[in-house]
């Protein structure tokens, strides 16, 4: 059986179709509507930096504009049709996926305990029964509700004292569960207390593995549309690379995927497995909407960045962590999505106090034109942007189009 081969244009179609970036970012996006787009994408990551907006607020607003931000508040905290856990990084799930997470809990049970033993932590085993005592008697608390009387270092976020270590290593472990956020303090309960118990119970030690390598792998392959075994086993981020290649050759045996390749944007052709009939999915030649929208750096679409360049020729890194005098571009800046294109990335920060958003820098990519039917769509897209940004009015400041 000769490969099936997808050219670049038809690679980039699927994969933004199962990234819900294919049709114009219209309809309802509160409640169930808002659940069933979390549930297509598998996950949201959640982020602190509000430059203009948080990173899941974003990423929910790109694709569903009507998207606010109390939507997404009221369906985790108050419907608790979310739990938050780690993927490749925290990230609000669907509470049906909770059972999936079983694995990921007792694996980091294990190689928690280990690494944070380690990481000048020593103490924080002692604290289990104490912070889930303290929790069971007064209800839900923050990291700063606990460990009174211990010392507490000024070295930043992540110099945690003993109690906070145990509420994370106990959340991470399955003990407690997040129940919200106050500001971008995570609020910690008794798990019994959020989770229905039907959900708590792993399944059968001799099922349990093997069902979770091929759910991850089947759902992560279902929202990428192809993939290597790497992508598969990255995708949540519970599986290992071994267990995601086992699984690809159990099911190629099993004649339910087959080999691809995948025309990147500097023609080369890139080996990767999709299902048999990948070849009559109606997305490889769906036309994609016209619309210009900005995207959070952790778009889902973008977040591996070595697929982000393979497939679309967008090479992007982001800078935070970088010195201001060695940015190339800026501290946060936004990729520009029109069509299936990337077509520009724009440093841009809301300045709530002075009511605006300002646009600082935009950068075209080579081979793109910035002209005036561009210039007006993005225009529009910042009108559109401006609630979630909590302003009323967008500027340019001088010298911002670097061409």
């Amino acid at each position: 059986m000769n490969t099936l081969r997808l050219d670049n244009g038809q690679s980039r179609r699927l994969f933004l179709d199962r990234h819900a970036l294919s049709d114009a970012p219209t309809g309802e996006a509160k409640g169930p509507e808002l659940l069933d787009m979390i549930k297509r994408l598998g996950f949201v990551q959640l982020d602190s930096i509000n430059t203009v907006a948080r990173a899941h607020d974003l990423i929910l607003f790109s694709r569903k504009q009507r998207y606010r931000p109390k939507s997404l508040k009221r369906l985790y905290e108050k419907d608790r049709a979310l739990f938050e856990h780690w993927t490749h990084d925290a990230a609000v799930v669907p509470m049906d996926y909770y059972p999936w997470w079983h694995l990921r809990r007792e694996r980091d049970a294990q190689k928690l305990r280990k690494q944070w033993r380690n990481w000048r932590r020593d103490g924080f085993e002692a604290r289990f029964k104490t912070v889930l005592d303290q929790i069971r008697d007064e209800g839900p608390l923050c990291s700063s509700d606990v460990g009174s009387g211990e010392k507490r270092s000024s070295g930043g976020w992540w110099d945690w004292h003993p109690s906070k270590t145990a509420l994370e290593y106990l959340w991470r472990s399955g003990a407690l569960c997040v129940v919200g956020r106050d500001g971008f303090r995570k609020r910690y309960d008794l798990t019994e207390r959020v989770i229905d118990e039907a959900l708590c119970v792993p399944p059968a030690d001799s099922e349990h593995t093997a069902a979770t390598i091929d759910w991850c792998c089947s759902g992560a392959l279902d929202r990428l549309g192809f993939a290597t075994p790497a992508e598969l086993a990255a995708f949540w981020d519970h599986i290992t690379l071994a267990e995601a290649k086992a699984w690809c050759a159990g099911e190629s045996a099993a004649g339910r995927l087959q080999p691809i390749e995948i025309t990147g944007a500097d023609g080369k052709l890139h080996n990767s497995f999709a299902r048999p009939e990948i070849s009559a999915d109606p997305a490889l030649e769906r036309k994609l909407t016209a619309r210009l929208r900005v995207l959070s750096p952790f778009d889902p679409a973008l977040r591996d960045r070595k697929r982000a360049l393979r497939l679309f020729g967008f090479d992007y890194r982001i800078e935070i962590f970088v010195p201001e005098a060695k940015r190339t571009y800026g501290y946060y800046v936004f990729p520009v999505l029109e069509g299936e294109k990337v077509v520009a990335r724009v440093d841009m920060k809301a300045f709530r106090e002075n009511d605006e958003l300002r646009v600082r820098a935009l950068w075209p990519e080579a081979r793109v034109r910035w002209g005036k039917g561009r210039q007006a769509a993005f225009e529009a897209e910042l009108t559109k942007l401006l609630p979630l940004a909590g302003v009323s009015r967008w500027v340019f400041d001088d010298g911002w189009l670097r061409v």
